[in-house]
């Protein structure tokens, strides 16, 4: 009989609503925006989205996040549509989470285990199931007294992939020594990892960074010519990979990142500094970006944030604006009929405010393999230049 694995999925597809509480600040565009990218995330975790809440507030109710009259409007579509989770698009106290579950009497979920739950669908070594642990327990520990009532309650499903119940007199300590356990074995795996790094010391480093979902993984198997698992889902990629990559006789390795989001949970970023290393101990950036999105602006900002928060801000950066495809093809639908012979172009992208302002910036389609040879010659002279820096006798 096969071991049962700590994380699993009881139910296959739980139905949600979605919570938000922009401030007044906010327009209802970006709340759609932000929205979307909820519904995203709540199908990558496996569920099926069917309605969302907005309730505009100068800020958060302390009791119950929303209020207590749009409180009750969830929960009659919730009680009429029998559904199975709420979903919020921010972070809940301890609290709120109690008194919105006691109105509602379904599973509260918010944005942070959200992510850590598709972080542990995702996970695939012992030392990202490791990393992804020590998140959910950090994010458990002051939330343990509403977590058992609420457990002995519902089973299984988004939001649930972390420990078993416990009694509550000694959870809190069973959960700090799991978390102590958890760093102990982290360490080992940081130590082969430092390592692995020191026998590539002197090789120049690539990481390819950027939004989830914009096609870093993508890209790696198309530069690397390997198989690096891709997937049109939000954090299709949890534990970094590394290849080995050689253009015109120039090594170097090329390493795939986690994709970053808005909001992403501190303890999430604590937990994965190994991953972030390969970020951190690189010497250039890829700055992947999905010119398609809507929102691609503030991607750029949010991995920007992020490269600051693992102190890589300095660190030189080629930026990579990926499915042109998409983009190109989104401008030939908004040209008027009488402009349809004007074309947009790769030559077009090169003169807009977008090159000018983020330069260097490269445009390509790592799906349709538009302009990566192109990219391909801008990586082997940047990497050239520190190859020979670094070794001015190697020529």
């Amino acid at each position: 009989m096969a071991k049962k694995k700590f994380f699993e999925t009881s139910k296959p597809q739980e139905t949600a609503v979605l919570v938000a509480v922009p401030n007044y600040r906010q327009t209802d565009e970006q709340t759609q925006e932000y929205l979307d990218e909820l519904a995203f995330l709540t199908e990558t975790a496996g569920a099926q989205t069917v309605k969302r809440f907005i309730q505009k507030l100068d800020k958060p109710d302390r009791a119950t996040y929303v209020g207590s009259g749009k409180l009750d409007e969830i929960n009659a579509y919730v009680k009429e549509h029998q559904i199975d989770m709420v979903i919020f698009d921010d972070d809940l106290s301890p609290s709120q989470v109690r008194n919105i579950e006691r109105e509602l009497q379904v599973k509260i979920v918010d944005r942070s285990l959200l992510i850590l739950d598709i972080f542990a669908l995702r996970a695939k070594t012992a030392q990202a199931h490791a990393q992804v642990e020590i998140a959910q327990y950090q994010y458990l520990l002051p939330r343990l007294t509403n977590l058992w009532t609420h457990l002995s309650k519902q089973k299984g499903g988004i939001g649930m992939k972390g420990p078993g119940e416990t009694e509550i007199e000694t959870d809190r300590r069973i959960v700090r020594d799991k978390i102590s356990l958890l760093r102990e074995r982290l360490k080992k795996f940081e130590k082969q990892n430092f390592e692995q790094r020191k026998a590539r010391a002197g090789i120049v480093r690539v990481a390819l960074v950027g939004y989830t979902n914009v096609g870093k993984s993508t890209l790696m198997n198309l530069l690397s010519k390997s198989e690096v698992f891709a997937e049109n889902k939000l954090f299709a990629t949890v534990d970094a990979t590394v290849r080995k990559v050689v253009l015109d006789n120039v090594p170097f390795l090329l390493s795939d990142t986690v994709g970053f989001i808005r909001k992403l949970p501190t303890k999430l970023i604590e937990s994965f500094k190994s991953t972030l290393d390969e970020i951190r101990e690189a010497d250039l950036l890829l700055h992947v970006v999905d010119v398609s999105h809507p929102s691609f602006e503030d991607h750029i900002a949010v991995v920007n944030e992020t490269l600051k928060d693992i102190n890589s801000a300095e660190k030189p950066v080629l930026l990579v604006f990926n499915k042109i495809d998409q983009y190109l093809a989104m401008r030939q639908e908004e040209l008027a009929e009488e402009d349809m012979a004007a074309r947009p172009s790769i030559d077009d992208l090169k003169a807009t405010y977008m090159a000018k302002e983020h330069a260097p910036a490269m445009f390509i389609s790592a799906t349709d393999k538009l302009n990566i040879d192109a990219l391909r010659e801008e990586l082997q002279r940047r990497v050239a230049e520190i190859h020979f820096q670094r070794y001015p006798n190697n020529v």
